[in-house]
């Protein structure tokens, strides 16, 4: 297990985990992106952002 880097919470890697794959802290319910899986490092997913068709 690894802490959410916004709660510091433990949260649960599943064992198919990929890299950039998106995790949701089950306690802040913020969205977390997989940055490495050895070891696992987890970020603050980005915001997705509107292209308004560019």
């Amino acid at each position: 297990m690894i802490s959410c880097p916004v709660c510091d919470v433990a949260v649960a890697i599943p064992s198919q985990s990929r890299l950039s794959e998106i995790l949701e802290c089950a306690d802040c319910r913020s969205e977390l992106e997989i940055l490495s899986l050895d070891p696992v490092t987890l970020a603050l997913a980005p915001e997705v952002e509107e292209d308004w068709g560019e």
